[in-house]
């Protein structure tokens, strides 16, 4: 056995990277001769000489192997965008940095770093275009039912539709033997034997592990994001709830609209989800049900967001996709406005969803799935009209991609599936808008056309700068729209915007790499889902606006999960001592938290006090008469006196429980309470002193209280008048 000698050891000890010598012998190493000469040969000018070049060497590859350009990426990103945090945006030197991160990226192409090849391609297998031996027979009654059922929606009214039992009916059965004609069965048959494997054993086994409890916890989180607080953020109503709150008023006493024609007009889906919350939570015809609906409808897009990311790129993806998104002041606040913001993206997740996956896995059932996301949709909100172009763009991508002749002509069986099943569940709006077209286009052609006011200049220019302006709405300017935005701030938060700058470049990069078309739709799907917002041409200062761009929450959020998962999964995979994985975990951690943190106050303190400084205090007001008309008055003997630029006296009627009673009174109609022998309340704007002197005049015995609102601006006149006192005349 050839043992090492003395000179070998130092060597070994000194440059590890160069040589290698199994351990010596504990008494070898501690003879004090050999000690000695240790000490020597260390001592020694060219032993110095080459341990200094080796070491340099041996740190310079170990640095140059290590991906510390993501890392500068990441900082530059991040300075970047909190320069153009509000209210002082240095949007030159911002972009300055944000060049400096992409040229980070371009130096990790330069460096041919693996991080863009990891994420799995499509499934090359052919879609099953075979149909069941019933099939011919349920597409022929489904067909037949379907066309008795556009008749069985019958004009009532003047142009009005509604459901009923008859039309429900055959339109439903006509959509079930339909999707019974093409379902493929072979996904039931697997169910079925894992449900008869569960019935077998008698147990269902619940695994806990690290991933499940990390669900857990980012679940609670953003739970908690989306309904804390849900009574004060928003808290007061303005115009459009008061219109909402009387259709919902409409569905709890049976008039079953299918579209809403009040306030310019509105689809039936909101309506019926806030009836039947208003019953389940027995909260009743009130602001808390309109925002409990939309609060539920924008958490439950976060799961296909969450499915989109995991099957696009990996389950980290969706995770943080998830995360992100779910904590976003931009999807926060869509969702607690309770209108109908969040139902573009509650139909657009799943449709995007199952269309990616049936594309990419070739399942036929996901095509079904896709068209009745798209179907229900469009009873949603307006903007979701121009989800099927999106559709649209991702099978012509698809089509453009893929070399296989057989592949593009089995998948237009699946845009069929997808345009016909829509279409069923469109039946009834479309049955209305044969009939009054301008009642369901109304809204979408002042914004497009015309129709109210004449475009300020060429059309192009419009578009093209409001094209920009929804590309950058991310970094720079969300809109000026109060009521559902902090107006002229950017829609994400800086950490979440950097990550989605990154993440951006990122994806063109794995696309100019792999050439996988889901990459190219990714980045299409943003502008395509913004559209609505991008189209209104007539009146551009409405572009950008976080409700009509809502759709591009799923796009956006996933683009930003690549950037992130991309850079930390590199960073922590190129790091072999634990101290240092834990080093960059805790980054990653501590960058998500600080999006936390910036979200909730956004949300919880600037939004909110903005909100409150803007609205009215009809729920004061409100308070005020349901307090009178419980104690001392009634409330037929309460009223409010409208001013101009106040608050909406049906609004006050909702907060009070009256919601169909209008409490205003205007002054030129005091004269009528004359009459009322029983106490009186009148309730004016400190401002309206007119109306108080006439008051004064025709009532000498009052009482007059400043109600003290505790917001700014917002204090209002109590003006009481006690019973059977006769007035003078």
């Amino acid at each position: 056995m050839n043992e090492p000698s003395v000179l070998d050891f130092v060597k070994a000890k000194l440059m590890p990277w160069k040589y290698k010598i199994e351990e010596l012998d504990k008494e070898q190493v501690s003879n004090s001769s050999v000690s000695l000469e240790v000490n020597e040969i260390i001592q020694s000018p060219d032993i110095e000489n080459v341990e200094k070049v080796e070491f340099l060497t041996y740190w310079k590859k170990k640095f140059s192997d290590w991906p510390w350009y993501f890392l500068l990426s990441i900082f530059f990103a991040i300075i970047g965008q909190m320069l153009l945090e509000p209210p002082n945006q240095k949007k030159s030197l911002a972009s300055i940095f944000y060049i400096f991160s992409a040229l980070m990226l371009v130096f990790s192409i330069i460096r041919k770093d693996p991080v863009y090849s990891r994420f799995p391609e499509s499934i090359k297998k052919e879609l099953k275009t075979d149909l069941s031996k019933y099939a011919n027979i349920a597409l022929f009654f489904s067909f037949v039912f379907l066309l008795i059922a556009f008749f069985a929606f019958k004009v009532t009214g003047l142009s009005d539709l509604r459901f009923n039992s008859v039309n429900v009916f055959f339109w439903t059965i006509s959509l079930a033997l339909f999707c019974f004609a093409v379902f493929d069965a072979e996904e039931v048959f697997a169910l079925k034997i894992k449900l008869k494997e569960i019935v077998k054993f008698k147990n269902i086994s619940i695994i806990i592990n690290p991933w499940s409890i990390l669900i857990f916890f980012v679940v609670c989180i953003v739970l908690f994001f989306r309904f804390f607080r849900l009574d004060m953020v928003l808290g007061e109503m303005f115009s459009d709830h008061a219109e909402k709150l009387l259709d919902v008023y409409d569905v709890l006493n049976g008039d079953y609209h299918v579209f809403f024609i009040r306030n310019t007009g509105r689809e039936f889906f909101q309506f019926y989800l806030t009836a039947f919350v208003a019953q389940l939570f027995n909260t009743g015809l009130s602001f808390m049900s309109l925002k409990i609906g939309t609060a539920l409808a924008g958490f439950f897009t976060l799961p296909f967001i969450y499915k989109l990311g995991k099957e696009i790129a990996n389950r980290w993806v969706g995770l943080i996709a998830f995360f992100l998104a779910g904590i976003s002041y931009w999807g926060n606040l869509i969702s607690r406005v309770g209108l109908r913001f969040p139902l573009y993206p509650l139909f657009a997740a799943p449709a995007l969803y199952y269309l990616i996956r049936g594309l990419r896995q070739k399942r036929r059932n996901d095509f079904i799935y896709s068209g009745i996301a798209i179907g229900l949709g469009l009873h949603g909100y307006s903007p979701t009209r121009f989800l099927p172009f999106v559709i649209l763009a991702g099978f012509i991508l698809f089509w453009l991609h893929i070399r296989n002749k057989g592949y593009r002509f089995n998948t237009v069986f699946g845009l069929t599936m997808i345009v016909i099943i829509s279409f069923i569940i469109f039946l009834p709006l479309f049955k209305f808008t044969l009939i009054n077209p301008e009642a369901v286009s109304y809204r979408a052609l002042t914004r497009l056309g015309t129709t109210e006011r004449a475009f300020s200049e060429p059309i192009f220019n419009i578009f093209s700068r409001n094209v920009l302006n929804a590309g950058t709405m991310f970094f720079i300017s969300n809109g000026n729209t109060w009521v559902h935005s902090i107006p002229f701030r950017p829609a994400l938060d800086f950490i979440s915007a950097a990550f989605y700058f990154i993440g951006s470049i990122f994806v063109v990069i794995r696309y100019i790499k792999l050439r996988n078309w889901e990459d190219v739709f990714l980045l299409l799907s943003v502008p395509l889902l913004m559209m609505p917002s991008i189209l209104s041409l007539a009146f551009p200062e409405e572009n950008p606006s976080l409700n009509r761009t809502s759709g591009a929450i799923i796009p956006v959020f996933i683009i930003a999960a690549i950037g992130f998962e991309g850079i930390f999964h590199r960073l922590i995979e190129s790091t072999k001592t634990k101290i240092y994985k834990f080093a960059i975990i805790s980054f990653a951690i501590l960058l998500l938290a600080v999006s936390m943190f910036n979200n909730y106050d956004l949300v919880f303190n600037q939004f909110k006090n903005q909100f409150l400084r803007n609205a009215w205090n009809s729920s004061q007001i409100g308070e005020v008469i349901k307090g009178f008309s419980e104690s001392i008055g009634d409330a037929d003997n309460a009223f409010v006196v409208p001013t101009a630029h106040w608050v909406d006296t049906r609004l006050v009627g909702i907060v009070a429980g009256y919601p169909t009673r209008d409490f205003a009174l205007w002054p030129e109609q005091f004269a009528e309470t004359l009459s009322i022998e029983d106490q009186k309340l009148f309730i004016l704007k400190t401002e309206n002193l007119d109306a108080l002197n006439l008051l004064q005049e025709m009532y000498p015995d009052y009482s007059l209280y400043n109600y003290d609102s505790g917001r700014e601006g917002k204090d209002f006149l109590i003006f009481s008048v006690p019973a059977k006192i006769a007035p003078s005349q």
